[in-house]
């Protein structure tokens, strides 16, 4: 793993199943939608061992024709969603700030968790995301810096402070440490 520029990261790890899923489902929500990986799972492809049961994601606003085609092409390629099998309602939970989830047929986990990004501090993580290069493509990951932050100073759960000491372990010289403590102080208000 090495980080070709500020918002670059080009990972060297062997693609897991989760992997493929996850960039099978980016892969349709790109085409419809701005997007960018949050949490969890941004550990995992920095290369952290450990299972999770979802995959976070913030999307921009979304309007109803463009979010019916995307639900169209989720359901072609064999996602549900598991709040509900209308597509306006589950327009509405979007619209109204409800995460939604969708999963694999006939499974419930992993699934990805779906949020239109609605509060400021969300709406930035689209401005300073990373760029996770794979063999398998590209993907859009929050920073590391602002993951760090989210997970030592505001969630703070064993899992979570392992996850950011997985981070600053992997990138050490190469985080910034001011934007750390920048997002820290946002997450501490």
């Amino acid at each position: 793993m090495e980080f070709v520029n500020k918002n670059t990261v080009k990972l060297d790890k062997e693609i897991n199943e989760l992997d493929k899923l996850v960039f099978r489902f980016v892969n349709i929500l790109k085409k419809h939608v701005d997007y960018v990986i949050i949490s969890g799972y941004v550990a995992i492809l920095l290369g952290r061992s450990r299972t999770t049961e979802d995959v976070d994601v913030f999307i921009k606003e979304i309007d109803k024709g463009s979010f019916n085609n995307l639900y169209s092409e989720l359901q072609n390629d064999g996602f549900w969603c598991l709040n509900s099998g209308d597509p306006n309602d589950i327009y509405d939970y979007l619209e109204s700030g409800l995460a939604t989830r969708f999963a694999l047929e006939n499974t419930t986990i992993p699934n990805f968790e779906v949020k239109v990004a609605k509060k400021l501090l969300d709406r930035e993580s689209f401005t300073d995301r990373t760029t996770a290069v794979t063999e398998i493509g590209n993907i859009y990951i929050s920073s590391i810096e602002r993951q760090v932050a989210f997970k030592r100073y505001y969630l703070k759960s064993e899992k979570d402070i392992e996850d950011a000491k997985h981070m600053e372990e992997s990138f050490g010289k190469n985080l910034d440490i001011q934007k750390i403590n920048k997002y820290k102080s946002l997450l501490m208000k």
